[in-house]
């Protein structure tokens, strides 16, 4: 098994031009094949612009896996052989899990991200986990927000537990938590 690092910032904070730059640094090291697990889901212009501007910042040899749910299997079907995994990001994967299956998809996230932690851990490559810190802003209006900046708090403890890096990023610094 390879080192797990997660990486936890707010929007806009630095987090996947920082994954970027690590897998860049792994790949120089010791060669191989980068993976770029994407959660994003162009459900409209904007998003398909997010999604093309970080496509574009990604190096052309990186293969980019679209996985909007099923991570963990796309870990165990598409990663094999890789040196690096990208898994970017974990507050997409929760939300479209939660409008996928609704307000009672807790287990069901926990679930998924249990076997993404399973599965890594079955391969050689280091993983690299991006997500959004949603905790330390204003209460949500809407039930769903609420439950899913729970779901997301938790998931997060989680993450950071099983990592053996975890950084927190402001305005493109990043601080190492462990």
């Amino acid at each position: 098994m390879g080192c797990l690092t997660f990486i936890l910032g707010g929007a806009r904070s630095g987090k996947s031009c920082y994954a970027q730059d690590l897998a860049e640094k792994i790949e120089e090291e010791r060669g191989g094949q980068v993976v770029y697990l994407a959660t994003g889901s162009a459900g409209d212009e904007e998003m398909r612009e997010r999604i093309a501007k970080h496509r574009k910042s990604r190096p052309g040899n990186w293969k980019t896996v679209e996985a909007e749910c099923e991570v963990s299997t796309a870990i165990a079907e598409e990663c094999k052989g890789s040196s690096v995994i990208i898994i970017d990001c974990i507050t997409l994967l929760i939300t479209n899990i939660l409008l996928a299956k609704g307000e009672d998809a807790e287990e069901l996230v926990f679930t998924e991200v249990e076997h993404i932690i399973e599965n890594t851990g079955k391969i050689k490559a280091d993983v690299i986990i991006v997500s959004n810190e949603v905790g330390t802003g204003i209460v949500p209006e809407y039930k769903l927000g609420r439950i899913f900046r729970d779901i997301a708090g938790r998931i997060h403890q989680v993450l950071a537990a099983k990592a053996d890096e975890a950084y927190f990023m402001t305005a493109g610094l990043a601080q190492r938590l462990k």
